[in-house]
């Protein structure tokens, strides 16, 4: 991803999220200590009921935020090994700013549907 695609007959947070995008970045605002890829995915799947959304798409949504900064991290040992857990690193309000600080280039984003 490392772009974000621009929907204009959306508003808020769904005008570049998709919603299982938007649910996924309030789990993790919402757990400020931090979550794992698995938790996420967990919290997430339960969130949206009917819908699911794959482990991996999870993750490659996870580490896609860390690498726009809007997530931040750090490496944790645990069962198993390395565990890489996931932090906010804006609250939602500060999220929206980021988002509409760039607007003049979210127009010239590609759209999607």
């Amino acid at each position: 991803m490392n772009r974000l695609e621009y929907a204009p007959t959306q508003i808020g947070l769904r005008a570049v999220f998709k919603h299982w995008q938007e649910t996924t970045l309030h789990t993790i605002i919402q757990n400020p200590k931090g979550l794992n890829s698995r938790t996420t995915w967990e919290k997430v799947n339960q969130t949206l009921d009917k819908d699911t959304i794959s482990r991996a798409s999870i993750i490659n949504f996870l580490e896609d935020m860390h690498q726009m900064s809007i997530l931040t991290g750090d490496d944790q040992t645990g069962k198993g090994g390395h565990h890489w857990v996931y932090k906010p690193a804006m609250n939602e309000a500060s999220l929206r700013q980021f988002i509409k600080a760039d607007e003049p280039t979210l127009q010239r984003l590609p759209h999607r549907d």
